[in-house]
């Protein structure tokens, strides 16, 4: 499928950001690249990008911004900080689109202090589907932001998702992905146990997703992950340690709204117990190490 060819800059190309502009490379788009590390910059020149010096020099050549960063700080650097995207000559047509997973009231405050300093708008748009659907243009986001905006971003994310959604103004986006990232680690926490369980009866959990396919205990992360915790596979698919700053940012949320949700604090207490045991830098599969008494190194 062809799409009209944008200006479109990537801050933060490491794991995610760097697939988001090999995608956008790979459908006719004209991509610049900013990032701390000029190995990572000089990989995607190399592949069609046109690096920059800076970010805000990235957004200068740019229509539209991408930010893929790890916390709301490094966010926040990389717009307002030294040389940052609100440096760039002020153009209230550029357009600001986050795609980090940060928490909702620094998203509401970075949207705001952008508009007010730049003119430029702001559009939260934290992703589920990782690098891999992401390269394939497969990727699912939660957008936050005025219905303009979220709208005139669709120039760049048609390219990059399979099921873009409007959840409502800004902020709406994170709290979304903050659903979805509850589920996805109770989710994990129960295939873990479930393989274990199937490996206790002598039953091969690699065959599990099969045996359940098209029952209520289908997932996208049975079929994906039940294979590869049986296997003890840790191709990176997502970082422990990255799923705690989502889960701790759910729990913030869930203390300043005085919810009760018990299922939220038992699984973010555990993930922080795999941190603890230097288990953060690992794929998700390291959960399986729970069962198998297995420390690193």
């Amino acid at each position: 499928m062809a799409f009209p060819s944008q200006r479109v800059a990537v801050v933060g190309v490491g794991i995610m950001g760097s697939a988001i502009a090999r995608r956008l490379l790979d459908c006719g788009h004209t991509v610049s690249v900013f990032d701390l590390d000029p190995a990572k910059v000089t990989a995607l020149e190399e592949q069609g990008a046109q690096a920059a010096g800076t970010a805000a020099a990235a957004a200068a050549a740019s229509d539209f911004v991408i930010t893929s960063l790890n916390a709301a700080a490094v966010v926040e650097r990389a717009i307002f900080g030294e040389a940052g995207i609100a440096a760039a000559p002020a153009d209230a047509r550029r357009l600001l689109i986050d795609m980090s997973s940060i928490d909702p009231p620094a998203t509401r405050r970075l949207a705001r202090s952008l508009r007010e300093r730049t003119g430029m708008g702001f559009v939260d748009a934290p992703l589920s589907g990782g690098a891999p659907k992401a390269l394939l243009g497969q990727l699912t986001v939660m957008a936050g932001g005025s219905a303009d905006d979220v709208a005139r971003a669709r120039a760049v994310m048609d390219s990059l998702c399979a099921n873009y959604t409007h959840m409502g103004e800004s902020g709406a986006g994170q709290t979304t992905k903050l659903v979805n990232q509850l589920l996805c680690a109770i989710g994990f926490q129960a295939m873990a146990e479930a393989v274990r369980l199937a490996e206790a009866g002598g039953v091969d959990a690699a065959r599990l997703p099969a045996a359940l396919a098209g029952g209520r205990a289908d997932s996208q992360i049975l079929r994906e992950f039940g294979p590869k915790m049986a296997a003890r596979d840790m191709t990176p698919t997502g970082r422990i340690d990255n799923m705690l700053k989502d889960l701790d940012a759910v729990q913030a949320f869930v203390q300043a709204e005085r919810l009760q949700l018990p299922l939220a604090g038992m699984v973010t207490e555990l993930h922080r117990s795999f941190v603890a045991a230097r288990l953060g830098g690992d794929d998700t599969v390291a959960m399986m190490r729970q069962f198998d008494g297995a420390g690193r190194g």
